[in-house]
């Protein structure tokens, strides 16, 4: 049942904050359980609410929307939605979770506390989690004491990453509209450039990191699209570009985004624009980081049902760790391998696996394609065994 509700969502993607036919499934799968299900927080976002006695409150999240990527994975259940695909696993994850959803109402005699279950719109744009948060989430659901949570990444089928302190890079990205004055090709100096002047801010951008952020840290500045002109003989009057920032440490973070706003302002004045360029943050999402002592609770059980290793700290990134930070409790988000172990035979060192991972297809991926099984069946029993870690133990009967 659980790989035919996967292939269903595969087939059905939606884009953020249009995830209304996934939210649908998820509601009405939750009330089958016997849930109390609360619908449209933050959009399209679902939570299902189970009270079973005394005790801590968990929170299971899973994120439920896809990307603008034409499938290629040759698939029998590929999308049939033009330009539109599930090509980060987020259609894995609802079904997990729904999974364990149906695992732990089914065993409640087994535990004690409040179980929350939260499907979340738009992480893809990383505003689905703020968005939550900002239209009441936690004055209509119980306030957890701890955030649990999983993403499916190219990692053997059997292995969890799971890595304390900073795990998933912060994300910044700012549209950069550079003004000139245009004018015709053959006469340059009746003219403003500003392609030679985003040209200048891309180079002095890859400075930034090079040069200014110390070599034990780490941070990636990738300046991902520049927009400029119509025809080889025209100097347009604007240039845009859209760059992005990954980075951990919220003191580099604040560096990097004040340096592009430095050097951009500063090209512009050496170039005689003729007004200050205009900069906008968006799709902005702080740094993952897992609670150490929650990892240290949750590693052991999570050691019950997989091999759990440290896969160093990855630079995508997540907005998981708003909702954890709204509700003011520990967060622990781990990886779920979903790749063929076969493809890893040969492998017999971690840099050995490491280049196999990179050899994958990878989350974004047009071929994107991790295993449904056994990585349904895993992702369930990861998400079982985390919940119960922190979920208490029933009373006694005398």
């Amino acid at each position: 049942m659980l790989r035919d509700l996967y292939e269903d969502l595969h087939r059905h993607p939606e884009l953020s904050g249009e995830e209304h036919r996934t939210a649908t499934l998820v509601s009405r799968g939750l009330r089958d359980l016997g849930m109390q299900v609360h619908e449209g927080i933050g959009g399209t976002g679902v939570v299902g609410v189970l009270v079973n006695g005394t005790g801590p409150t968990v929170l299971l999240r899973a994120d439920m929307d896809a990307l603008p990527v034409t499938e290629d994975t040759g698939l029998p259940y590929a999308s049939t939605v033009p330009g539109v695909m599930h090509a980060c696993g987020h259609d894995l994850h609802v079904t997990c979770l729904l999974g364990a959803a149906g695992e732990l109402t089914s065993s409640r005699q087994a535990w004690s506390g409040t179980l929350v279950v939260l499907f979340q719109p738009a992480e893809e744009t990383v505003s689905g989690a703020a968005g939550m948060v900002a239209d009441g989430l936690f004055d209509k659901v119980p306030v957890p004491d701890v955030v649990l949570g999983q993403h499916v990444a190219p990692l053997p089928i059997g292995v969890i990453g799971l890595r304390p302190g900073p795990a998933f890079a912060a994300s910044d990205c700012a549209r950069i509209t550079l003004y000139g004055r245009g004018g015709h090709g053959s006469r340059p100096e009746a003219t403003v450039d500003p392609v030679v002047m985003a040209a200048a801010v891309v180079m002095r951008l890859q400075g930034i990191v090079a040069r200014e952020i110390a070599g034990m840290q780490t941070a990636v500045v990738t300046v991902g699209a520049v927009q400029a002109g119509t025809k080889a003989n025209i100097i347009p009057d604007t240039a845009d570009l859209l760059v992005n920032v990954r980075s951990y440490d919220a003191g580099v973070r604040t560096h990097i985004l004040s340096a592009i706003e430095r050097i951009v302002a500063a090209e512009a004045l050496a170039s005689g624009a003729p007004r200050e360029p205009h900069v906008e943050w968006y799709e902005s999402a702080p740094a993952v980081v897992n609670d150490e002592v929650a990892c240290d609770r949750t590693r052991s059980a999570l050691g019950t049902v997989a091999l759990v290793v440290d896969p160093g700290t990855v630079t995508g990134s997540e907005d998981v760790g708003i909702l954890a930070a709204a509700a003011g409790a520990p967060l622990v988000y781990w990886l779920l391998g979903g790749a063929d172990p076969g493809r890893f035979e040969a492998a017999s060192t971690v840099a050995d696996i490491a280049k196999v991972v990179g050899s994958l297809p990878s989350n974004h991926s047009p071929e994107y394609a991790p295993l449904p099984e056994p990585t349904l069946q895993n992702g369930v029993a990861a998400l079982v065994v985390a919940a119960r870690a922190w979920l208490a133990s029933p009373p006694q009967r005398s």
